[in-house]
């Protein structure tokens, strides 16, 4: 498996990303969150499932359905053997995967934490159609940074949600899935919320995986 390791091998925690399902892991997106979270001192490790490394080789197979990318995140997890603290997480679909491996996986002592970047807690337009099952009772401690406007779960709609006492949320003003705001609606730039993003990042791991 191919990996894209930024930060420093000292780094205290290492950070695990996916990528969403459309896009690789060095979209402008995943660069721009890579940059930010290893320029706040984490060591991050990116990587693709295999439908979207496939793609590199002129293929186009659609994304599967998530719970059928488990087993990749556990390959993923298994092959990089990492010698530090391991938060796994990702973008989106990304970010829903490791969700769904990383109570079994933390059980294990094989991660401390999970970050996911805009969950996708419904499809867009389908609001009642919810991913949130596992999330009742997830027992891994986990951040979701999620934009207020993000069209697969809203402030409104997710503050209506139950959801596990180890889940904090970081709410970006006026951020779309991307994490992007509209600067002159907020007042908000996208290096405001990655900044925000890197600092709560840090906060986070302090907090809760003693680090």
């Amino acid at each position: 498996m191919r990996f894209l390791i930024d930060g420093s091998e000292d780094a205290l925690v290492t950070i695990m990303l996916a990528h969403g399902a459309g896009a690789p892991m060095d979209s402008t997106a995943m660069d721009a969150v890579t940059d930010a979270l290893s320029g706040a001192g984490f060591r991050i490790v990116r990587f693709e499932f295999d439908y979207m490394a496939a793609r590199r080789s002129g293929g186009r197979k659609p994304p599967p359905k998530a719970e059928l990318l488990k087993a990749n995140y556990r390959l993923a997890v298994a092959e990089l053997n990492c010698r530090n603290p391991l938060v796994i997480g990702g973008k989106s679909m990304g970010g829903r995967v490791a969700s769904m491996v990383a109570d079994e996986l933390y059980d294990k002592g094989e991660v401390a934490g999970l970050l996911c970047l805009g969950y996708p807690f419904h499809p867009p337009s389908k609001p009642h159609e919810l991913r949130t099952a596992h999330l009742e009772e997830l027992r891994t401690p986990a951040l979701i940074c999620q934009g207020t406007r993000d069209q697969f779960g809203t402030r409104g709609e997710v503050e209506s949600y139950r959801l596990a006492d180890q889940i904090e949320i970081l709410w970006l003003e006026d951020g779309d899935h991307d994490l992007k705001p509209r600067r002159k609606l907020s007042g908000f730039s996208p290096a405001d919320h990655l900044e925000t993003l890197a600092r709560t990042a840090q906060d986070w791991v302090q907090r809760r995986i003693g680090r």
